[in-house]
């Protein structure tokens, strides 16, 4: 693949000073519809590989995490199989992040810039509207699970308050007075947690993810002993299918894993403009994917799998394999540590990720501290519980949106490595003047939104339409072959100098 080259000699940022029009701090030739400085290329990149590391045991390590990876082994797969599955899966993750990270790395810029190279600089607002919106969804339904697991060990300490629980008598549009107080708890600690700025969500998760590694290995070492090692199987479902029966399962477990983690897939560049080099990124990728992907994977089908001798059934939610223990302790501690676990994931893919987003769309008017709050708020007029406790509602909702996350990426790709060939003027990104390489025709690049909408179109109808269920499963790589193939014929090559 060609490097990307962040500054050049035509390239290099302009010194910081004020411009012609008396905008101070705005640097020369930038436009304030375009800059502020939380959209500003970094000066200072002092992330490493560890804290990529971190980043992605905070985000791998939740309730829902933890339910999809015991699904995985119970498709009817043997436990090699499954772990096959996986390890391509997460391998394929892996390399996709490698790709999507790096335009951001080396300009230090965060995924809704980086945008403005491939759909123009206002153009950009389309992908980053689409992933912001897909954000606020997650974060409140995220919250709302954090919250449950509170509200469970409330209950079990002080069943007097079992009354508040009961949306009929104490309740406001579906939510209970105690299940209201879980959420804006933790919809607060979230949002203290954020407006500390990154370097704070930086320590969080740099504690966060390796906290729960520690709770979680105690914990299966805690079920694994009640049950007896001998009573413990891998094979959750059973094996279902054999001999060449099982590659396409296998196959559709791999796509699962893509799928699970196509969100902070796609806006991976705000993490991985805070690397100091390109090296630390790819490293803290294998260590935090790969490897920590495969570690979670087995302690949770371990605990899961010794939920059945302990307990007489399969319990495939954390929060309520904890809520059973007896030891009052061990349910304080278990609790809070998948509550820690579930902020954590929530403030790296669902509350940064917009705060970006919603602050490209208005730069001079909305920061990066108010795109987040902006998304906080909206996340709890959606009232998530009621879109949580309507499938129906919350298929057709992020489905739909999420039918855009494969061709937004298979677009952005084909453009920044085989269009662009790796340049990316750094300077131009936050122009507005008409000579600026990414202005296009008023600011849009009409050809990647004319390679998008049918590439997502196709992808959300594989998803919606019963009569192509079996391409559901599939959906982000349809959307992302899509629409890296329309974009790569649409392009303009020649005038991006790739001809």
């Amino acid at each position: 693949m060609a490097q990307f080259s962040a500054a050049s000699s035509d390239s290099a940022l302009p010194p910081f000073e004020e411009t012609a029009g008396g905008e101070s701090g705005l640097p020369a030739g930038y436009s304030d519809r375009l800059y502020n400085e939380d959209l500003a290329p970094l000066k200072n990149q002092s992330w490493n590989a560890y804290n990529i590391f971190a980043f992605w045991m905070s985000d791998v390590h939740s309730v829902g995490g933890y339910v999809f990876a015991g699904s995985l082994f119970a498709l009817g797969l043997t436990s090699w199989q499954v772990l096959v599955s996986l390890l391509v899966g997460i391998g394929f993750v892996n390399a996709l992040c490698n790709l999507i990270a790096k335009p951001s790395q080396q300009a230090g810029v965060p995924y809704p810039v980086a945008c403005r190279a491939t759909f123009g600089v206002l153009g950009a607002n389309i992908p980053a509207v689409i992933r912001g919106l897909i954000a606020v969804a997650w974060y409140g339904i995220q919250t709302f699970l954090a919250s449950s697991a509170l509200v469970i060990v409330v209950l079990k300490f002080f069943p007097q308050l079992l009354p508040y629980a009961d949306v009929h008598r104490y309740g406001f549009v579906g939510l209970s007075a105690l299940g209201w107080a879980g959420f804006m708890l933790l919809w607060v600690l979230q949002a203290v947690v954020f407006w500390r700025g990154m370097e704070m969500i930086k320590k969080f998760i740099d504690f966060a993810g390796p906290a729960v590694y520690v709770v979680m290995f105690i914990l299966a070492g805690y079920m694994v002993w009640r049950a007896g090692p001998e009573n413990v199987g891998l094979n959750l479902g059973g094996v279902k299918y054999h001999g060449m029966e099982v590659v396409p399962v296998m196959i559709t477990a791999i796509s699962l894993v893509v799928s699970y983690f196509s969100g902070p897939m796609l806006n991976f560049g705000d993490f991985s403009r805070y690397c100091k080099s390109y090296r630390s990124v790819k490293r803290g990728n294998f260590w935090g994917l790969p490897v920590n992907f495969l570690a979670f994977s087995l302690v949770t089908v371990i605990t899961t799998a010794a939920t059945l001798p302990v307990f007489g059934e399969l319990i495939t939610d954390p929060v309520e394999t904890v809520g059973r223990i007896d030891h009052p302790t061990a349910v304080i501690l278990g609790a809070l540590t998948f509550t820690i676990a579930t902020i954590g994931i929530n403030i790296v893919a669902n509350f940064v990720s917009p705060a970006f987003d919603f602050s490209n769309v208005a730069p001079r008017h909305i920061s990066w501290r108010m795109g987040g709050m902006m998304a906080a708020v909206a996340s709890v007029f959606i009232t998530p519980w009621n879109l949580f406790n309507n499938p129906a509602v919350i298929h057709y909702t992020l489905d739909v949106l999420g039918g855009f996350i494969g061709p937004l990426y298979g677009v952005l790709i084909i453009d920044f490595y085989l269009v662009k060939r790796g340049k990316l003027v750094v300077h131009d990104l936050y122009t507005t003047s008409e000579t600026g390489r990414y202005w296009y025709t008023k600011g849009v690049n009409r050809r990647a939104v004319a390679a998008l909408l049918p590439a997502a179109a196709i992808a959300v109808a594989s998803v919606l339409i019963p009569s192509l269920a079996g391409a559901a499963n599939f959906s982000w790589f349809i959307g992302a072959g899509l629409g890296a193939i329309f974009y790569w014929f649409l392009a303009d090559r020649k005038a991006a100098g790739a001809a």
